[in-house]
């Protein structure tokens, strides 16, 4: 990214661009279009990108103490979406110049978790920086995230870290150093994904004459593979000069810390051309539908725009050999039409990750929920404790939010994409079309409306209040079966959107006036927030610490940065507005005051408070809801009776089973007789008689097994028990 001259030069090029460079900036394209243009974002060096569950997420180069990410459908949506900082670092030695970031998810000691590698120093001093790497709490890319340590034990300069995976170990690359004074490329095996292990080795030097221009410089290495063949692909030369361009090392075989191993190539693989200068630092994304490998690059749009603001992310896809080498082509012109990655717009099934939520209707108290997961199923009200009335309320990245089953990963949109009043709402995979994209709007007290960005309707109950009534689109009217609370399903973590740090309290005390204060997210029970419901809409509070108190303002006061305690319930000050905006952000109203849940001065450090405050419309009171907890698995729900008749002089056993269950099974009887197979519907009941070819039989029982087909976790064993008889 970086040498440490740059530092010096890219220093001048940061302080004099405090705002973004707009002429850069994306224009606004809707979401499922056929096509994007580069670039993606305006000040988005250095960029790292996955996609991963239904989305892309992008994290690039911020210059200050903050990691943070991008997150959206599409690739055009990327540059629309609101940035999240998923972290943020107030450590002496760690509190400034965040560059050149890797995300990677990677089976760690802790199981599937994302790691993100970035460069970080001391604020302002560009000779401190050093590798840092923070771990997900759960399998969500958007965190929250805890700091796990420096991975290169040395306190020599490093930069440009990334991860490779090669022959069943775990490596690190980065850039550094070498002892000759050369800027050069390192690999060394990893013992986890935030410690390197054994010896430090140069992986590569700048060494030909395309890879000295303006400095002799090696970095940002990130490794490709396809089909058993793996390269290292780094930048080289100078950033701030417009010939920074990528060059590959092919492997070899043999050990991967050593430099025999690896082949450079004759020449640069993806340099300047069409105006678009200094191609360098980059990573690679597969598309959704896997078929296709893309390049994500950082350039400028000048010759000498340099290596600080101006850099922006493009990508454009890698065209393969027939003897299976990579090509880059050559970087096109900005603005170009450029297709969207293979599979974006096609149906998409995904457990998109993201806070759960339940939809609770103002008329009924009954939660939107699908009776199965199968594609198609009908939005109906009905318990807010099964795991299918849990949703994500997902951005789109252009103001619109798809509402996603989290037991079948599908949208929710209008029968066939219709328009009319009264269609019922179903649930299918996510296509980007207008008609799986909804709007919120808070109306009274705690109630939010939903409405479709095609017909413009609202969710609406129909005026049914009965379990199992189907939830439709109808034309807005201000009726409570239009209102809904949007609430937060079973434990979350909530995040400051400003600082990327969790609700805590000190020491996680479980006394009353316990004032709410912010935290790295570290696991603690009281960084745990359940959501309960309260009246008009609102909800209480409560800290997993002390699970029956409730977070309140103090004495119900309505001034400005008023404290926020924990205490009692049900007083003045002790419910809350919660409302989502159309970004995917949360603001909390105090039902009382209605004043902000506010972060003090939108500060970064562990124990700043968080108070009340009167609205302002900022990031000092917006949040992010995360579940970290496994969704609960709702068994599958079956009855069974056995008795005894007899036939003929000889004993018979006989099972009915009875699918007490709201969607379709496969239920099993075993008896010590034989076995019988059911597919049952909803309330449905079968029999099996077993023979036994006896005139006397014992007492016994008979096993039922039933499970949901549309969702194998779903299952459940019983017995019924007959008695003994004689005919």
């Amino acid at each position: 990214m970086h040498t440490a001259l740059v530092a010096a030069l890219a220093i001048g090029g940061v302080t004099g661009l405090t705002a973004l460079d707009t002429a850069q900036a994306p224009a606004a394209e809707a979401i499922g279009s056929d096509t994007f243009t580069n670039p993606l974002a305006p000040d988005t060096a250095d960029p790292t990108i996955e996609f991963h569950d239904g989305n892309y997420y992008m994290v690039s180069t911020t210059w200050d103490n903050k990691v943070v990410m991008r997150k959206a459908p599409t690739l055009a949506g990327l540059g629309t979406t609101k940035p999240v900082t998923v972290y943020s670092d107030t450590n002496t030695g760690r509190n400034g110049n965040m560059w050149a970031p890797e995300l990677q998810r990677l089976e760690g000691p802790n199981g599937w978790r994302w790691y993100l590698m970035y460069t970080m120093g001391v604020s302002g001093n560009y000779g401190t920086q050093h590798l840092q790497v923070i771990e997900s709490a759960a399998d969500d890319p958007m965190g929250p995230y805890t700091y796990k340590g420096r991975p290169i034990p040395t306190d020599a300069w490093n930069i440009d870290g990334a991860y490779l995976q090669l022959n069943g170990e775990l490596f690190v690359t980065w850039s550094a150093f070498a002892p000759d004074g050369l800027q050069s490329n390192y690999i060394a095996r990893m013992a986890n994904p935030w410690t390197a292990t054994g010896s430090l080795n140069i992986l590569s030097q700048p060494t030909e004459s395309w890879e000295v221009i303006g400095q002799p410089v090696n970095e940002g290495p990130i490794p490709l593979q396809k089909d058993g063949k793996t390269w290292i692909v780094y930048s080289a030369s100078f950033c701030g000069t417009e010939d920074y361009q990528l060059g590959t090392l092919e492997y070899l075989g043999g050990d991967p810390v050593l430099q025999a191993s690896w082949q450079k190539s004759d020449g640069p693989v993806f340099s300047k051309a069409n105006g678009v200068y200094g191609t360098g630092h980059n990573d690679f994304f597969e598309s959704p539908d896997g078929t296709e490998t893309w390049n994500l690059y950082h350039a400028n749009a000048r010759a000498d725009g340099g290596c600080s603001r101006e850099r922006s992310a493009r990508a454009q896809i890698v065209d393969w050999s027939d003897a299976g080498e990579p090509d880059f082509g050559v970087p096109q012109a900005t603005s170009t039409q450029v297709q969207v990655p293979s599979g974006e717009n096609a149906p998409i099934t995904a457990q998109v990750e993201g806070a759960r939520w339940n939809l609770v209707s103002r008329s009924t108290g009954l939660c939107a929920t699908v009776p199965s997961a199968e594609a198609g199923a009908a939005l109906v009200q009905g318990d807010c404790a099964s795991s299918r009335s849990r949703f994500v309320l997902d951005t789109t990245g252009d103001g619109y939010l798809r509402i996603v089953n989290a037991v079948s990963g599908t949208s929710l949109g209008p029968v066939g994409c219709g328009i009319a009043q009264g269609a019922g709402v179903v649930q299918t995979p996510f296509v980007t079309t207008g008609c799986q994209q909804w709007s919120v709007a808070q109306t009274t007290g705690g109630w939010s409306t939903l409405t479709s960005r095609t017909s413009g309707k609202v969710l609406d109950t129909a005026a049914a209040t009965a379990a199992g009534s189907a939830v439709v689109q109808a034309t807005a009217n201000a009726s409570a079966g239009q209102d809904w609370a949007l609430r937060p399903a079973g434990s979350v973590v909530v995040t400051s959107m400003a600082s990327g740090k969790s609700f805590d309290l000190p020491s996680c005390s479980t006394a009353d006036g316990a004032i709410l204060q912010q935290r790295e997210y570290v696991g603690a029970a009281c960084q745990g927030v359940t959501f309960t419901a309260a009246a008009n809409g609102e909800s209480e509070i409560h800290l997993g610490s002390a699970p029956a108190k409730c977070l309140s303002v103090t004495g119900g006061s309505s001034a400005d940065s008023a404290t926020v305690t924990q205490g009692a319930c049900g007083i003045a000050g002790s419910t809350w507005r919660v409302l989502v905006g159309n970004d995917g952000v949360v603001e909390f109203r105090n039902g009382t005051s209605l004043k902000a849940l506010d972060l003090s001065f939108c500060a970064a450090a562990d124990a700043t408070r968080i108070h009340q405050y009167s609205v302002l419309n900022n990031d000092c009171q917006r949040y992010r809801v995360s579940s970290v907890a496994a969704d609960p698995v709702a068994p599958a729900a079956i009855a069974a009776t056995a008795s005894t008749r007899c036939v003929a002089g000889k004993a018979v056993v006989v099972t009915t089973v009875r699918n007490a269950d709201e969607v379709a099974l496969d239920a099993t009887a075993t008896s010590a007789f034989g076995s019988k197979s059911f597919a049952l519907d909803a309330d449905e009941s079968a029999s099996a008689s077993f023979s036994t070819r006896a005139k006397t039989i014992a007492a016994g029982t008979v096993n039922v097994t039933a499970a949901d087909p549309a969702d194998t976790a779903r299952s459940l064993n019983t017995t019924a028990a007959y008695a003994a008889t004689s005919c």
